[in-house]
């Protein structure tokens, strides 16, 4: 449904928090529903309430879920005492973390749990999700995400593809199993193995949390700076259809179901939208004008604006305008790319692009 635009939903009050304090927070403007709500509107429902720009989502990545301890990536309502030290991931393997990089990496130490897929049912231990506390992790965190007015995106870390594959074999030979024909069928079972455990973790998740989640941001990389890591080809054969059936059951939940996906990989846009994927946030080494022009009618691209002339507010203003003119539309909607922008988002552009989305929206 459309809700009718009034210009005095531009008169802010409030910015989110800031971290840097040289740098304000971001404006909030006197939106006619709640954030979360329009985000949920736009991608579940298909039905735009404004353009998003960066102010819509929630973190979250709870203890609960071992990986998210072992990469030093815990977001909940309590903080994660620091410094995280060395954990193991849900199949056994320890990561270290490296307080210069703010992240963590598997122990180079650690023996490879595979060589070969054929050998994945004799090697690797799957995790017993349901012995995992969900009970103590909806005492935790259910207040926080029914009162935090966020869309709240668990973010699912390794995941069930080819990051995960990494983890097990390392980079180059999780590289060559996806060229070599003796171990292909072993790899479909595999995959398959690995989304079938990602689809109880989301069933849990679903059940812990319930309406305090929005849906889950689920990483992948797919490429270096230059170029994907693997060919259309094999991204077709074992990952897409793995893909197809995560979405499909976050979708059945009612939750969005986001990609996070690093690297030079426009050219596996395809793959992306085959996937079924809601939206995908772009590294800038990519066209994300390109991408929106061509798919954006199919997935939300988060798009790198064109950096405005000078800083001046109205700089900014008209140029937040000219972005939501060029990249918002019913049924073709992209969102600010927030984190890759390249510029912190201004109070004149944040006012130019939601004015001007929120008038197109309620059309």
């Amino acid at each position: 449904m459309s809700y009718a635009y009034d210009p005095k939903e531009l008169d802010f009050t409030e910015r989110t928090m800031s971290f840097n304090p040289a740098v304000p927070g971001t404006p909030l403007f006197k939106f006619p529903v709640s954030i979360r709500e329009a985000y949920e509107s736009l991608l579940v429902k298909k039905d735009p309430v404004w353009m998003p720009y960066g102010v819509e989502t929630g973190f979250f990545a709870p203890s609960v879920i071992p990986d998210n301890i072992a990469r030093g990536f815990v977001f909940e309502a309590k903080p994660w005492p620091v410094p995280y030290d060395r954990h193991k991931d849900m199949f056994g393997i320890e990561w270290i973390y490296v307080p210069v990089a703010g992240g963590s990496m598997e122990d180079p130490d650690h023996a490879r749990l595979l060589e070969d897929a054929n050998d994945w049912k004799e090697n690797l231990t799957f995790p017993d999700v349901d012995s995992w506390d969900w009970d103590a992790s909806a005492r935790l965190n259910n207040d926080y995400l029914k009162n935090n007015g966020k869309a709240n995106l668990l973010w699912l870390l390794n995941g069930a593809g080819f990051e995960r594959l990494i983890s097990f074999f390392g980079f180059e030979n999780a590289a060559l199993a996806l060229v070599d024909e003796d171990q292909e069928d072993a790899m479909h079972e595999l995959l398959s193995a690995l989304t079938d455990l990602y689809i109880k973790i989301i069933d849990r998740c679903v059940e812990t949390y319930g309406e305090g989640l929005s849906g889950f941001d689920y990483h992948d990389d797919w490429g270096s700076q230059k170029s994907p890591f693997f060919s259309e080809d094999a991204a077709q054969t074992f990952f897409v259809p793995e893909w197809k059936r995560l979405t499909s059951h976050i979708k059945s939940k009612g939750k969005i179901a986001e990609l996070h996906s690093c690297g030079h990989i426009e050219d596996r846009i395809q793959c992306i939208v085959d996937g079924g994927w809601d939206n995908w946030a772009p590294m800038p080494m990519n066209d994300t004008q390109k991408l929106y022009r061509e798919y954006g009618d199919k997935i939300m691209i988060a798009v790198c604006p064109d950096r405005p002339a000078d800083d001046t507010f109205e700089a900014q203003y008209e140029a937040g305008k000219k972005f939501a003119e060029k990249f918002f539309e019913r049924g073709k909607v992209a969102c600010f790319s927030s984190f890759y922008a390249g510029f912190p988002m201004s109070d004149g552009f944040a006012k130019g692009m939601y004015e001007v989305s929120r008038q197109k929206a309620a059309k």
